[in-house]
């Protein structure tokens, strides 16, 4: 399998060197990695696939050369990426709403436009809730995906899994 460089940036995420052939690995590490900085070659298979949340990953034992280093997704940098999505999709959401309100549009019925505006207040205070009750970030992933704020494909969603709402 094909082998992949892995650090630790200075936020804390891991950055993962794929090689090109044009370099050896260790070439590469000289060439990419911070002087100083631990790393570690590792076999591909340790990289999720499924990239979602990459601004949440971590590795375990960077550096430890007779530990296995094992690439993780961070559950609370989880969450950030996931209420930053959710808040991204609440604004389209309210954007025509927006509209009718601020600008005061002839014709149009600025009290149905706030009455929608709340609607969605309340459907995403909810889905708000799901992320933060989310013990597992799959539980984060399935909150998203229910909801139609992301599409993972292949992604079978656990309802409810990683929860602690009841």
């Amino acid at each position: 399998m094909a082998q992949k460089i892995v650090y630790e940036q200075e936020n804390g995420v891991i950055a993962v060197v794929h090689p090109t052939g044009e370099l050896t690995i260790e070439e590469l590490v000289l060439t990419v990695v911070p002087s100083g900085t631990p790393y570690e070659i590792v076999d591909e298979s340790i990289i999720p696939t499924e990239r979602t949340f990459r601004g949440s990953w971590k590795a375990t034992n960077v550096g430890i050369a007779s530990t296995a280093t094992e690439v993780y997704e961070d559950l609370t940098l989880a969450k950030d990426i996931a209420h930053e999505m959710r808040r991204q999709k609440r604004s389209e959401l309210f954007a025509p709403y927006d509209e009718i309100i601020m600008k005061q549009i002839p014709g149009s019925d600025a009290t149905a436009a706030e009455a929608s505006r709340a609607a969605i207040r309340t459907e995403y205070a909810g889905i708000q809730s799901a992320i933060e009750d989310s013990t597992i970030v799959v539980g984060i992933k399935s909150a998203l995906v229910d909801r139609g704020i992301i599409s993972i494909v292949g992604f079978e969603s656990t309802a409810g899994v990683g929860s602690t709402a009841s």
